[in-house]
């Protein structure tokens, strides 16, 4: 299956292909990479779909940096998971994403969703994040009565003090 087609058939396929397409991009590794847009989105499909997505956003690293911009609007999806994996992309991306701190900081404050706010916190340690908004979150995260995102907010005030 060439990449095209996959791509083709994990946005635009039956369920069947869909699926299919998703659990081929997860055997792939680090090389789907290319598909970073397309798997994030695919968070918020049905379940097969989106277990496979899931499974092959775990394996992928970093995403291209051609698609950090993209991510940004995922980020900030009404899906839960969409969300989630679009922040854990921009934190994979590091200091490369960090221009995108504002966003990822908003979703720390406001989230209602609690894994979203760990992983904002995460990624912002990961991109060195270096507002004031940003380091102010982290302060006020870390102070939060969830022991998870304290740890995390707090791990990520040493990442951006080093």
């Amino acid at each position: 299956m060439t990449s095209a087609t996959t791509l083709h058939q994990l946005m635009r396929g039956t369920p069947r292909e869909r699926a299919e397409a998703a659990e081929h991009l997860a055997q792939q590794g680090p090389d789907a990479a290319y598909a970073a847009i397309e798997l994030t989105a695919a968070c918020g499909d049905i379940e097969e779909i989106s277990n496979w997505a899931v499974a092959a956003l775990e394996d992928l690293g970093p995403p291209p940096a051609s698609v950090i911009d993209s991510l940004l609007s995922l980020a900030q999806s009404q899906e839960p998971l969409t969300a989630y994996w679009a922040v854990t992309l921009l934190g994979r991306a590091g200091p490369d994403a960090a221009v995108h701190q504002r966003v990822i900081t908003d979703l720390l404050e406001q989230s209602s969703d609690l894994s979203l706010q760990e992983k904002a916190a995460w990624s912002l340690g990961r991109m060195h994040a270096d507002s004031s908004q940003a380091i102010v979150a982290l302060q006020n995260a870390a102070q939060s009565p969830e022991p998870r995102l304290s740890r995390v907010a707090s791990k990520s005030l040493q990442q951006i003090s080093i």
